[in-house]
């Protein structure tokens, strides 16, 4: 499944699947580089996504370098996270003019 985020892809889908979507973000992806390479989303969908994978309420119990999204197979380490933020952040910075 993937996220509708366009009418064409609601239309597509089904406002069902994109509905699930926004409530469970991690839908389809297993691993934060999955995130990264979706074309359906844009730098700011793809943060929100990472963001919530990210979150303290995604922690694993008793596993705090583990998070583990909700719709996911499983947990992934949360370095893995925040590299792909990292990267979302100099593809931003390269979007915007800044440093290459």
């Amino acid at each position: 499944m993937r996220l509708a985020t366009s009418e064409q892809l609601i239309e597509v889908q089904g406002l069902g699947a994109a509905l699930e979507r926004w409530l469970r973000p991690g839908v389809g992806f297993n691993h934060p580089r999955d995130v990264l390479k979706d074309p359906h989303l844009d730098l700011s969908e793809k943060r929100a996504v990472l963001s919530s994978w990210a979150s303290d309420a995604s922690a694993v119990q008793d596993e705090p370098k583990l998070r583990w999204l909700l719709g996911t197979s499983e947990p992934v380490p949360l370095d893995d996270i925040r590299e792909a933020l990292a990267r979302l952040d100099r593809w931003e910075s390269l979007d915007a003019g800044g440093p290459h």
